[in-house]
């Protein structure tokens, strides 16, 4: 079978979001994400299913074309598959053993580190030749320092906030008068609102975990936890657990909602702000009729360099200047600077100037954007906004009319600024639709591209009775792979001409 990449003249992968009620076939991560090669000009890509989670076959080797027609063995095999890479036990199952755990005595409460587990009394002699460890009720309370963070960075990497991050967003909803908070992702932020609610010095808050990693489901009761896959909004438990979403989201006796979510930084934007306009959704067809057409407040915790991608998918959030850093992380400390400091910054549809960011820690109001930024972020006149996105203080090119980074130089024959190394050149070759060669807009906005051509087409020849063989498309022979410079070099070559 052809797999995608191995034909040298497509230019990418694009992801097709579902429409209608056409089901996607599923892996083990729940339904798999509609795929299309993206080729230059008018040239019509494959499309294909692949998993929503995982980047790399080797963690999940699902394929298929959109169109191919699958045996009932290969069904067979399909779900037989699916099935043997389920958890051990159901959501349910782990809430009854973790009732049953929380019963036992102290010298009995016993935490598998090797299965990453808590074990009932008649499974010590099973895993007596495992790594255990006893365990407090204050470790409990903490899985998130339990558990072994997944480690896999092409799929479900876990970085987890640093009390800092975590007392940061939670102080700033609270202050901001909510008391739902419903958690994708964010485990951290979970456990440091059941515990403030255990010390009784804050408002008590509620909280929903929202998580693809089942292991925190035999810490926590039905209603404090779903399996949930954040790439396609599927709920392993059903429609219970999605039902236990929906009873979250009901606001009552004023509790207002937000949505808190911190995805793998790898993880493909389209289809995440696809689930978050889902869940906003959910929320506000359960809102009363006064409320109108409003967004469910979020908060997306991601990489500043994504900016453009999320804002074109959710055009009403905006990039704020705290930097969130995680305990698990190289690099993404509190405290380092330049290239250094956490990239991770808050994307958010509250209003950037309702969230109050800690001047101690080196963040400023500026009157004239009416929001808080970093001290090094100096607002530029000419641009009327304060420009720098990474922490570090941008410079305003004059010939480029826009603040640009510190590193950068303008280059008189790119006519853009860039790095001082840069392939110069070659800059404006990289810009503008490869589609039709206009620098004036990108593929995606090109008044050629027809977003229906691939179903157009497909109806056309459907209509057109007996197929022309002598007009179709020869599949040519597999090729030796070229390497990624080669590669880079036909793009290009193909965009310069």
């Amino acid at each position: 079978m052809d797999m995608p990449g191995e034909n040298d003249e497509s230019f990418g992968i694009e992801v097709i979001l579902p429409e209608g009620d056409k089901k996607a076939p599923s892996c083990p991560h729940g339904p798999t994400l509609l795929f299309e090669k993206i080729c230059k000009g008018d040239e019509k890509g494959r499309r294909f299913y692949a998993c929503s989670a995982c980047r790399d076959r080797k963690d999940c080797n699902f394929f298929q074309w959109e169109n191919e027609k699958v045996s009932e063995a290969r069904l067979l095999a399909r779900e037989a598959e699916n099935q043997s890479k389920r958890p051990p036990f159901s959501q349910q199952a782990y809430c009854l053993r973790f009732r049953k755990f929380t019963s036992l005595p102290v010298d009995q409460k016993k935490f598998c580190q090797d299965c990453q587990i808590l074990l009932l009394p008649g499974e010590h002699e099973v895993h007596s030749s495992h790594k255990s460890r006893e365990i407090t009720v204050a470790q409990l309370r903490r899985p998130s320092v339990l558990l072994r963070p997944l480690e896999n960075k092409k799929s479900n990497a876990q970085y987890l906030f640093t009390d800092r991050s975590s007392h940061f967003l939670l102080d700033t909803l609270a202050g901001l008068g909510y008391k739902k908070v419903l958690c994708v992702g964010t485990p951290r932020l979970q456990e440091l609102i059941k515990l403030r609610n255990l010390e009784g010095k804050h408002e008590p808050m509620q909280s929903l975990l929202l998580d693809i990693d089942i292991r925190y489901a035999q810490f926590y009761g039905e209603d404090e936890f779903c399996h949930y896959n954040m790439f396609n909004h599927h709920f392993f438990g059903g429609e219970a657990a999605s039902a236990v979403q929906k009873a979250f989201l009901t606001e009552s006796d004023g509790e207002k909602a937000v949505m808190v979510a911190d995805p793998p930084f790898g993880g493909l934007v389209k289809p995440l702000a696809n689930s978050f306009s889902l869940i906003s959704q959910t929320w506000r067809k359960l809102l009363s009729p006064d409320r109108g057409s409003v967004d469910m407040p979020m908060i997306w915790l991601f990489p500043y360099f994504f900016e453009p991608r999320i804002l074109e998918c959710l055009p009403s959030f905006a990039m704020l200047d705290y930097q969130v850093d995680y305990d698990n992380h190289p690099l993404y400390k509190h405290g380092k600077t330049g290239r250094k400091q956490s990239p991770v910054r808050p994307f958010t549809n509250i209003p950037p100037r309702d969230v109050v960011l800690p001047e101690e820690e080196g963040y400023r109001f500026c009157a004239t954007c009416e929001r808080y930024v970093w001290s090094l972020n100096k607002h530029c006149a000419k641009c009327n906004v304060c420009p720098s996105k990474d922490g570090r203080e941008w410079k305003h090119c004059s010939a480029c009319e826009r603040c640009v980074k510190p590193s950068w130089r303008h280059c008189q024959s790119c006519g853009r600024c860039a790095l001082p190394d840069h392939p110069c050149g070659q800059g404006q070759g990289t810009q503008g639709c490869f589609n039709c060669g206009s620098l004036e807009h990108k593929r995606k906005a090109c008044p050629r591209r027809d977003p229906h051509r691939t179903d157009n087409s497909r109806k056309s020849k459907a209509k057109g009775g007996i197929k022309n063989l002598s007009q179709q498309p020869r599949f040519k022979p597999k090729a030796k792979r070229k390497s990624g410079a080669a590669r880079r070099a036909k793009k290009m070559a193909a965009l310069a001409s």
